[in-house]
């Protein structure tokens, strides 16, 4: 914990340094190419988000704007990883469901509003329906491509020991392809908020994108700017939450930390030094002391320390 601290003192001093930098080009009014005398400074920001965050309409308008994102994300969640899943061990689904949604992708979920306005009796459904789209292509891309990945040698061990197909997707495809799948998750969470804010300025009567289009209409370039950082501050949020969320469900994958060498992994220690010069390095140990052949995959019992009998299950030649 105490090692972690330099790293959060740095990333408080980045962003104390681009709030005064902010602070300097509009005080001074800097009109070098970037006009900056219209801005509000940071000073002005932070008086009218003090006075919008003891207002009701301030928590109503970011109540629904997370209820929105909420709904449309959890429902993208759960089609995106049945379809893809679905696409890629099936090849019915993928002929033909791949077709129609190879074709709907390109289109931006934006460009959807008013065929929402047309389909559905109320904008807030239309607004959770751009909310789905926006998130649902890039976790069903994100799974298919994870699926395909995995290596077929898993899904066969499991039917040879007499596991049936439905075994088989809650033990092998659907553990293996979850890295791929938290991917998709974590792209989807933040393209979800780019849509629903534009869609609350098109379409909605309450939110966050629907105040910020408001107070630009007034020219309220201070509530503009509190609206752009609440923006910011709820998808950090929501994108750190499904972060964790994966991490916590992903705790069997070793992790890697930031530098070359700094590397701490779980299940299996790293390799030890060698002996003896030019000798052929051991497999890495897992926590039972046992050796993890690399050529052969298998684990045999290792050898107990200071004794010259090879390993059992091991032939001379691993050694």
């Amino acid at each position: 914990m105490t090692a972690a601290w330099p790293r959060y003192a740095l990333r408080a001093l980045s962003l104390a340094g681009a709030l005064g930098l902010w602070q300097l080009l509009t005080a001074f009014d800097v009109n070098i190419w970037l006009r900056f005398e219209q801005f509000p400074t940071v000073l002005d920001v932070a008086r009218e988000f003090g006075e919008r965050i003891g207002s009701g309409p301030y928590w109503q308008d970011l109540t629904d704007s997370l209820t929105r994102i909420v709904t449309g994300f959890a429902l993208a969640a759960v089609a995106g990883v049945t379809v893809g899943t679905a696409i890629a061990r099936s090849r019915l689904a993928s002929d033909l469901l791949g077709p129609v949604l190879e074709v709907l992708r390109p289109i931006p979920a934006i460009a959807l509003v008013p065929v929402a306005i047309l389909l559905f009796p109320s904008n807030e459904q239309g607004i959770v329906f751009i909310t789905f789209t926006a998130a649902f292509f890039p976790v069903m891309v994100s799974t298919r491509h994870a699926v395909r990945a995995l290596t077929p040698v898993w899904e066969e061990a499991v039917l040879t020991m007499g596991g049936g197909r439905w075994r088989v997707l809650g033990s092998v495809v659907l553990p293996g392809a979850l890295p791929g799948i938290l991917g998709g998750l974590s792209v989807g969470i933040g393209v979800s908020w780019i849509c629903v804010i534009s869609a609350e300025m098109i379409s909605g009567e309450y939110g966050v994108g629907y105040r910020t289009w408001q107070d630009y209409t007034v020219v309220d370039y201070p509530g503009v700017f509190v609206g752009m950082a609440t923006i910011g501050v709820l998808g950090w949020l929501t994108s750190t939450a499904v972060e964790l969320a994966g991490r916590r469900v992903t705790r069997w994958l070793p992790r890697t930390e930031h530098g070359p060498t700094a590397r701490r992994t779980r299940g299996i220690s790293p390799t030890p030094p060698l002996p003896v010069s030019g000798a052929k390095p051991p497999g890495p140990r897992t926590p039972y002391g046992r050796v993890l052949n690399r050529r052969t995959g298998l684990i045999s019992a290792g050898r107990p320390e200071g004794s010259d009998r090879p390993a059992a299950n091991s032939s001379p030649a691993d050694d």
